[in-house]
């Protein structure tokens, strides 16, 4: 067999090439050069593009010859690269005809998909200010302007320093949802480097202190914040959210405050480092149910020029399927494309000791190549079972924009967890006081066994809110949606928020209406931390952070969608609240069960039970405004210090209302660990006992209106 050592070497410039290896694709450095590997099925040729660093014209470049396309492969080896100096691109040639879906144009300069980091947007909301950028290209076959996105290489040699990834069992996780930009990037943010990853590495005491032990990212791959910029009253709208991805393997650039050296993929990757010091996981949330291209009328920027037919999904007429919403689907069961997805993860999971992923609009990866849902979809399946994704949080946004709604029947292979959509609405109204749902939030509360019947209550990801709609605080505050400042007449976002704003639209100075507000926060809180299911919270909740009734904040880069930090000083008595909450949380194991357990255990009661406003007595075909629950948590099953009785009292009724409360042993007596009608709240082992409380007498609970308590018998 002969070596690749062996193999002729050509020659241009000061560069020397030879055939090179398939595996991996990308550019990637070894043996002594760089490594170049790109697929296209249908191309009938392709070239290597060079450019110094930042410079517009390339310096070099090297058409594959036919003897360095193995299969369907293209790949050459390049000695001589100063590779801290080096941007690259590809020429594909071959048939453009778009109703056959092809649109090969060897004009056009292509992005590598598997590029590892990507040139042009180093700076946040800085355009380029090379001669890329000052010459914007016209394609004569659209009359698009385009910015012409280019690859650079990136050495893999970042210090893990010993690394470990935390591996929580799913069931103990508690899910904090930011934006990278967001969290950090008001003035009010007392960070050096605001609204970057380093940014996020200096509140990570104060992530601690809130007790979550999980980060999940808003999108993070290289997207364009330029894409489809625009001014609306004197407002630059961006795109903000980042749900539209250039590349899948490359971190956004303008999230670090060292990307203009090259350094974000250190930057991000000491990030995931200090996070997982500090017992703290990170989920992605990530798009591969569309890419960044857009419809027929979008630019041509990587895959339609690569390989049009084989990465997104189209008709007999060479259109794009849209079940993104977003001009067009990836292919994702395409065997290409499902290994390009495959590679994409062990890749994130391999080289940034990512902990897991959410899926944006999942669902997608279930369609087949005519966009038919799949029983099997093999590409799910294979995520399912791969090993080096063996021990990695896997969580499906079950649904898409074409209509297919899979909460509860998405294919999980007992690995896949889903954003719970119902537990949201369900939650909501009843927060609301629509008596109504009290008969489905017995379901919600016990982990969604309708749903998760086979899989456990650990499958169902609990939120109320999160970055698609309503802040909390927005939710007890507008009945409808404000998007006005988004410049789109304020018909975008959803219309069906479940939300009701307590007697005054939008802010007020009104202290009983904003007590009210307080307390419908904490009572949604209660309930999403005692419910079985893994909690997820929308980051700035715990200080009731507004968007100021904007439900769809995609555009906005400014304190429409920044945490205003100054809230943490108004609302001190929400943030001791959820972090309490969250404490309680991890003190009593019994909220955690993933079995959906309510058989009698060793104390001979029910280790979860329903209540009305009489003990015992809950009826799920019965309209409730007020209801309890209690856990028993039996010492022996979960290696507890004794036994505990937790009863949380709901009443979404706007008067006060009295619930019996269950008969405990004699040695038992209630203490009050959360009151949201008077604000308390207590840390595991300082609850306060109910000794001549206002609050219990003859063995019931006041409950006032609209509020929620928490009670635990020891």
């Amino acid at each position: 067999m002969e070596l690749i050592d062996s193999f002729p070497t050509n020659k241009i410039k000061d560069l020397e090439y030879r055939v090179g290896r398939v595996f991996p694709f990308g550019a990637t450095v070894t043996d002594g050069g760089v490594n170049f590997s790109v697929y296209s099925n249908e191309a009938t040729s392709c070239t290597l593009v060079l450019f110094k660093h930042g410079q517009k014209k390339p310096y070099v470049e090297i058409p594959f010859p036919d003897s360095f396309k193995i299969g369907n492969v293209y790949t050459m080896l390049v000695f001589g690269l100063n590779i801290e100096n080096i941007e690259y691109g590809y020429r594909f040639d071959g048939e453009y005809n778009p109703e056959k879906g092809l649109c090969f144009d060897k004009t056009k300069i292509l992005l590598d998909p598997y590029a590892k980091s990507v040139t042009g947007r180093s700076v946040w909301g800085e355009k380029d200010k090379s001669a890329n950028s000052k010459s914007k290209k016209t394609n004569s076959k659209n009359n698009i302007q385009e910015f012409i996105h280019r690859g650079q290489i990136i050495r893999e040699d970042y210090d893990w320093e010993g690394d470990s990834f935390p591996q929580y069992a799913q069931k103990d996780l508690c899910i904090y949802e930011m934006h990278v930009r967001s969290f950090t990037r008001d003035e009010s943010c007392n960070v050096k480097h605001k609204g970057t990853f380093s940014g996020i590495v200096e509140q990570i005491p104060y992530l601690k202190k809130l007790g979550v032990n999980c980060v999940e990212l808003m999108p993070i791959f290289e997207f364009d914040e330029f894409e489809n910029a625009r001014e609306y009253k004197g407002q630059e709208l961006f795109n903000y959210w980042g749900y539209s991805t250039l590349c899948f393997f490359a971190p956004k650039a303008g999230y670090a405050v060292t990307a203009p050296n090259g350094m974000e993929a250190d930057e991000l990757k000491n990030l995931v480092k200090k996070l997982h010091k500090n017992g703290i996981e990170v989920i992605l949330d990530v798009v591969f149910n569309h890419t960044a291209e857009g419809n027929e009328m979008g630019p041509c920027i990587s895959y339609r020029g690569i390989d049009n037919r084989t990465y997104y999904l189209l008709d007999e007429a060479g259109k794009y399927y849209n079940f993104s919403g977003c001009g067009n689907t990836l292919n994702c069961n395409d065997a290409v494309v499902r290994n390009m997805i495959k590679d994409c993860l062990r890749y994130w999971v391999s080289s940034y000791h990512i902990d897991g992923f959410r899926f944006d609009l999942a669902s997608i990866m279930t369609r087949d190549e005519s966009g038919e849902p799949m029983l099997s979809p093999p590409l799910l399946q294979s995520i399912a079972h791969d090993p080096v994704l063996g021990k990695t949080k896997l969580i499906a946004e079950a649904w898409d924009a074409g209509g297919l709604y899979q909460v509860g029947s998405f294919p999980a292979w007992n690995r896949w967890a889903e954003w719970n959509g119902r537990y949201r609405d369900c939650v909501r109204d009843f927060l609301k006081g629509d008596c109504n749902a009290a008969s489905e939030l017995f379901y919600r509360i016990c982990g969604s066994p309708d749903l998760y019947g086979e899989r456990g209550a650990q499958s169902s990801v609990n939120f109320i809110t999160c970055h698609d709609g309503f802040t909390l605080w927005d939710l007890v505050s507008y009945n409808e949606k404000h998007n006005e400042s988004n410049g789109e007449d304020n018909r975008d976002g959803t219309n069906d928020n479940h939300s009701w704003n307590c007697g005054v639209e939008g802010e007020t100075e009104d202290k009983e209406i904003n007590a009210l507000r307080n307390r419908q926060v904490k009572n949604a809180l209660t309930i999403l931390f005692t419910s079985r299911g893994v909690p997820m919270l929308l980051s700035g909740d715990e200080f009731a952070n507004t968007q100021f009734g904007n439900n769809n904040a995609y555009c906005q880069d400014n304190e429409i969608s920044w945490l205003d930090w100054n809230n943490m000083d108004k609302h001190k008595d929400i943030f001791k609240y959820v972090s309490n909450l969250i404490d309680f949380r991890k003190a009593h194991p019994v909220l955690k069960n993933t079995s959906f357990d309510m058989d009698r255990n060793q104390t001979d009661y029910p280790e979860l039970s329903f209540h009305s406003e009489n003990a015992w007595q809950f009826d799920t075909n019965t309209p409730y405004h007020s209801i309890g629950y209690m856990y028993v948590e039996e010492h022996n099953k979960y290696k507890t210090k004794g036994d505990a009785f937790i009863y949380i009292g709901l009443n979404s009724f706007w008067g006060d209302r009295e619930m019996e409360l269950p008969i405990v042993p004699a040695d038992k007596h209630w203490h009050v660990a959360f009151d949201s009608f008077n604000g308390k709240s207590y840390s595991p082992g300082r609850e306060k006992p109910f000794e001549n409380s206002e609050l219990i007498k003859d063995g019931r609970l006041l409950l006032r209106e609209r509020s929620s308590a928490v009670l635990i018998a020891k």
